[in-house]
């Protein structure tokens, strides 16, 4: 069995009095989009930070890819890529220029012909960095993450501030990272981009992991049940429906409305109260709990304080 690509160990970072992270550990395999999602001050960027070497940690330890990032942060970024949350671009020089200005900062780096492909901008690789849109600066600075081709590329935050269309080209190049066989761990503030994207959904609040699955096993969590809102062509009589736990929420129009732990017993019992009534089902709408739901019970919906260095 192979070593996982990076090791934390009860990690904790202080801030003078403000603890930052508070004994987080986490095993990252390699494969795939590890994604660590959080309110402000959670402790998302001083834990991407720690394991990029630019934090040294209070307590606890740190591996990445066999390195302490603390101790040899020049070997390390020889094979982590690292898109920071603000990267600021030199505005005079071309997309092209930037790419081969980074490649020589390493002792072997990819072609900047074969990186303009990756992230979609072979057509701008002879503009200047100052006319590039937002999304196209966020697309250069995950290229110069990707100048070495590492083995463990770290996001921050790739798509803050970006509009829908901007998000799904960063999306799409995301993706075809994990398809290439690498390693991305992803910070982000959209539940719904960790829901599509990610393998696997750590969610952090006060330092702290609190909940670490796959976006499935996180919704399994949800203690909220399913609603569903039926329209039938006559009076409905819902005795067989509370046999099978639903219970009964109102009327929303012509609609009936029930909330269900178990959907599936729901359904069955729906089916034998319409033939019984001879009833006709003119509309069925179930809505289940979601990622977002699992979110906000973890973390409840109280912004956090600043953890004293970012997010």
């Amino acid at each position: 069995m192979s070593s996982p690509i990076a090791e934390i160990r009860d990690l904790t970072k202080d801030y003078g009095t403000v603890q930052a992270l508070r004994g987080v550990s986490l095993s990252i395999e390699s494969g795939g989009i590890v994604g660590i999602l959080g309110p402000n001050g959670a402790g998302k960027t001083t834990l991407v930070e720690t394991i990029e070497g630019l934090r040294t940690p209070s307590q606890g330890r740190v591996s990445v890819l066999g390195i302490d990032p603390s101790r040899e942060p020049r070997r390390l970024a020889e094979r982590l890529g690292v898109q920071l949350q603000a990267t600021e671009l030199p505005p005079d020089l071309t997309v092209l220029e930037t790419l081969r200005l980074f490649r020589a900062f390493y002792e072997k780096s990819l072609p900047a012909n074969e990186v303009l492909a990756a992230i979609d901008l072979t057509e701008k690789s002879n503009a200047r960095n100052r006319t590039l849109s937002g999304g196209q600066k966020q697309r250069l600075a995950i290229g110069l993450a990707l100048v070495t081709d590492p083995e463990l590329i770290i996001l921050d935050e790739p798509t803050t501030g970006l509009d829908p269309a901007a998000r799904r080209d960063l999306h799409k190049i995301i993706r075809s990272l994990k398809e290439r066989g690498r390693t991305v761990l992803l910070t982000t503030h959209y539940i719904e981009e960790a829901e599509i994207l990610c393998d696997r959904v750590v969610v952090m609040r006060e330092g702290k992991v609190v909940a670490d699955g796959s976006p499935f096993e996180l919704l399994q969590r949800a203690q909220g049940g399913s609603t569903v809102w039926i329209r039938v062509d006559k009076e409905l009589d819902p005795v067989g429906l509370f046999r099978a736990g639903a219970q009964p929420t109102g009327r929303e129009d012509d609609y009936y409305r029930f909330t269900t732990e178990d959907p599936a017993a729901f359904v069955v019992a729906l089916g034998r109260t319409l033939q019984e009534g001879n009833l006709t089902l003119l509309d069925l709408r179930m809505k289940r709990p979601t990622l977002e739901d699992v979110y906000l019970e973890l973390v409840g919906t109280r912004s956090e304080d600043g953890d004293g260095e970012g997010s």
